[in-house]
């Protein structure tokens, strides 16, 4: 039978609260909570993303090993998010046409044979680094095709009074996957070796797929949905973003934050192996430090928003943000450069989830999944870019050279976007909901 979609009244957003007073601090922040759909989806995707951690580490781990190059390494990205930037508008129409649930039950079967085939081949001695970028590509290429529909489904699960508690949630799960699954990953190294990695990653999807099958809320889509193939709908999606100052701006910080603050989170193992002398377990602790720096950073990001605006969030965000990467860059010792990093995580979580936010509250719902889809285009192409620069630079001049420079002009980009008045300016970031009309998904 078919459920009908629930009706987002004033009393059912949480825009409003029994006693009169909005909820307020780190209890206010975890409001999505709430939401039995939205709890059971963001416990089965912890358990998934910390799988996914696993391989994320070991991969450029034991391609280091082999080849002892930073830019080996920095292709690890390429083969992971290319294939999004591709296969981003088919996944984005998909989100807005289909049943982003059977989406999502589809591409994350695919990315979990994937994971079991990386797994089988490392067992089997193919320890080729093609073989590996491979396989990693393929995983990219269902994640290219999940990532809209994974984006836009969280909308489904909360009322629109929690989004903006939904969306730091699910950032912070991710970043909170980042802490714990870099740290087992090293101590898995140090001890069982890559295959075990591989492993425990492929068997971590079924946590988030169980999920799925208990999640109840039947997602919408527009009364009227865009005609035409793909490349149409897409287009349209990118008539709209271009009318909206707002989701500019948003699309802008993304690039920004790929080229130049991303790529810090592969060079973790440049410096574990070539500047502090680490083991795998030392390289766990300086990637769990993200993980740590989001944990300790969503509360206030989420908890205050009522005090302060996503711009605002924005502005000290990325300005820190570039510290942290100078700071770690420069670091004199191990320990200067974890705390370096927990800085860096903190940052990352605050201005990623307020970025996402932002576009989450800003579209109309029919556009969600093909606006979220630009979202992704930008930001996967401009990681990857980011890498490969990083890492020629890397392999030259060195990596100190390389992670200082990209601080250096995050910090520049910060200032000069602090300081710009135009009509895309980060103030936009705050622009009220464009409405439309829902009806259930049904096919």
């Amino acid at each position: 039978m078919k459920r009908e979609r629930r009706s987002r009244s004033a009393s059912d957003t949480g825009e409003t609260q029994a006693d009169g007073e909005a909820p307020r601090g780190v209890r206010h922040s975890f409001r999505a909570f709430r939401q039995r759909d939205f709890t059971i989806f963001w416990c089965g995707a912890l358990v998934s993303n910390t799988g996914s951690w696993l391989s994320n580490l070991a991969v450029p781990y034991v391609l280091y090993q082999i080849t002892e190059s930073a830019l080996w390494v920095a292709l690890v990205s390429v083969a992971q998010f290319l294939p999004g930037i591709f296969l981003a508008p088919a996944g984005g129409s998909m989100a807005d046409r289909r049943n982003r649930k059977r989406v999502l039950l589809f591409t994350q079967s695919g990315m979990a044979l994937s994971a079991l085939l990386l797994w089988a081949c490392w067992i089997s001695g193919w320890h080729q680094p093609v073989v590996l970028l491979l396989l990693v590509g393929v995983g990219g290429v269902f994640a290219g095709i999940n990532l809209p529909s994974w984006q836009s489904f969280v909308s489904d699960l909360v009322p629109r009074g929690d989004l903006h508690s939904a969306v730091t949630l699910n950032s912070l799960q991710f970043n909170a996957a980042r802490s714990i699954g870099p740290a087992l990953a090293g101590l898995l190294l140090a001890v069982l070796g890559p295959s075990w990695t591989f492993l425990l990653n492929a068997v971590s999807f079924l946590f988030v797929l169980g999920a799925l099958t208990l999640i109840r809320t039947t997602p919408a889509r527009p009364a009227h949905p865009t005609s035409g193939g793909v490349t149409r709908r897409f287009l349209a999606a990118l008539g709209y973003i271009r009318r909206r100052p707002g989701l500019v701006m948003a699309l802008v910080v993304s690039v920004l934050v790929g080229v130049l603050g991303n790529p810090i989170f592969q060079f973790t193992v440049v410096f574990a192996e070539s500047v502090f002398g680490v083991g795998p377990v030392g390289l766990g602790i300086l990637n769990a430090a993200f993980g740590l720096g989001a944990v300790i950073a969503a509360p206030l990001v989420s908890g205050w928003n009522h005090k302060v605006s996503l711009g605002q969030v924005v502005r000290w965000g990325l300005l820190i943000y570039g510290l942290g990467i100078v700071a770690f860059g420069i670091a004199p010792g191990y320990v200067f450069g974890v705390v370096a990093l927990v800085v860096v995580g903190g940052c990352f979580l605050a201005v990623v989830s307020a970025l996402n936010t932002s576009m989450q509250v800003i579209v109309a719902d029919h556009m969600r999944g093909r606006v979220m889809a630009c979202r992704i285009m930008c930001y996967t192409a401009s990681f990857p870019i980011g890498g490969l620069v990083q890492g020629f630079v890397s392999d030259r001049l060195g990596p100190r050279t390389a992670v200082c420079w990209a601080g250096a002009l995050m910090l520049v980009a910060a200032v000069l976007l602090m300081r710009w008045r135009g009509e895309t300016r980060l103030a936009r970031l705050d622009d009220p909901h464009d409405d439309a009309r829902l009806v259930p998904v049904t096919s």
